[in-house]
């Protein structure tokens, strides 16, 4: 009986220590798949960084993403893209929360010039978490850096292009995408800055869409049935000019308006090539994430960063599509 019960108790021994190194190798390989990027095709990464959009699914936002996922490859990052569906401060302040609460290792976001934010990025820069802001800056919180558009400056050589190629009276109505978000409205002040001097140009309305298409169109509706006068638009927002395009084909006002838009998305470039549309300020929102990314992880190795890093804006018309498009379609592949 003594000898069977030493040789359970050596079985028993033998099965613990066996169940307890599964358990240890499981351990290890979870650990190990926890740290896989999205991709699957990097074993570790280095850094665990969040990027938070104005709108998750706004195809402008996506060209950030994609920016930054490619540089967050490069560098061996864990980039996660999380934000609201829709143009919301409270959903994004929440994810911003949320990101703090993980202690990842550093954020991207848009800025916000609202009072809530400004608290929201201090205290994660107080936890120790650097925060960068992108395609809008937040300049009144203690963020580390900026990338992205000089906003003035593109409403400014929007309303320079609308001087250039158009002639006689022009009533412009302005449709912008928030009246509250700081980088819609440096748009505006730089378009009014610069056409204040050309007595021919009289800015009649302007509204705001909340960075929708729909909203853009219906504002669009609004302002021609008011003021039928109306025969030049510009929209600062992604989805502004292509809500603008819908209403003036909808009107049959095509060959009579004048339209100026904001990006490069492919409805915009859609609406240019049908001649909807006349014009557009392109943004690089793909260098943007890029440089976001490895500005971030500049800052994890404690390298020195530039607070503020304005990124290319410039105005074209389509017969600049084709090296336009050529460039975005080389930038999103590489």
């Amino acid at each position: 009986m003594i000898r069977w019960s030493k040789l359970l108790y050596v079985i028993g021994f033998i099965l613990f220590i066996g169940l307890f190194s599964a358990a240890v190798l499981y351990a290890s390989k979870m650990n190990e798949v926890s740290k896989k990027t999205n991709a699957g095709t990097i074993p570790s990464y280095k850094y665990h960084f969040v990027l938070v959009p104005e709108e998750m699914d706004n195809d402008y936002w996506r060209l950030v993403e994609k920016g930054a996922k490619a540089a967050a490859k490069k560098h061996h990052v864990l980039l996660e893209y999380k934000g609201p569906k829709q143009s919301n401060i409270d959903e994004h302040l929440k994810e911003l929360k949320i990101a703090g609460a993980s202690r990842v290792d550093g954020i991207l976001t848009q800025g916000y010039n609202d009072q809530q934010f400004s608290p929201v990025i201090n205290n994660l820069e107080n936890k120790g978490i650097p925060v960068i802001t992108v395609d809008t800056d937040a300049p009144s919180s203690n963020r580390r850096a900026y990338i992205g558009s000089d906003n003035y400056y593109s409403g400014f050589i929007a309303g320079k292009a609308l001087v250039a190629d158009t002639k006689g009276k022009i009533n412009v109505a302005i449709i912008t995408g928030s009246f509250q978000a700081s980088h819609q409205q440096l748009r505006v002040k730089g378009f009014k800055d610069a056409i204040r001097k050309e007595k021919r140009v009289k800015i009649i309305a302007i509204e705001e869409s909340k960075i929708t298409r729909i909203r853009a169109a219906e504002k669009a509706n609004k302002i021609i049935t008011e003021h039928p006068e109306t025969n030049a638009f510009f929209g600062t927002s992604a989805l502004d000019g292509i809500g603008i395009a819908q209403t003036v084909e909808h009107l049959n006002r095509q060959d009579s308006m004048y339209i100026i838009a904001f990006d490069t998305i492919e409805d915009t470039i859609n609406d240019i090539e049908k001649g909807v549309i006349d014009a557009t300020v392109m943004q690089k929102p793909y260098e943007m994430g890029y440089k976001a990314v490895e500005m971030m992880v500049e800052i994890e190795e404690g390298k020195r960063t530039i607070k503020i890093n304005y990124t290319e804006t410039r105005v074209i018309h389509k017969s600049d599509l084709p090296t336009a498009i050529m460039e975005q379609q080389k930038r999103t592949l590489e």
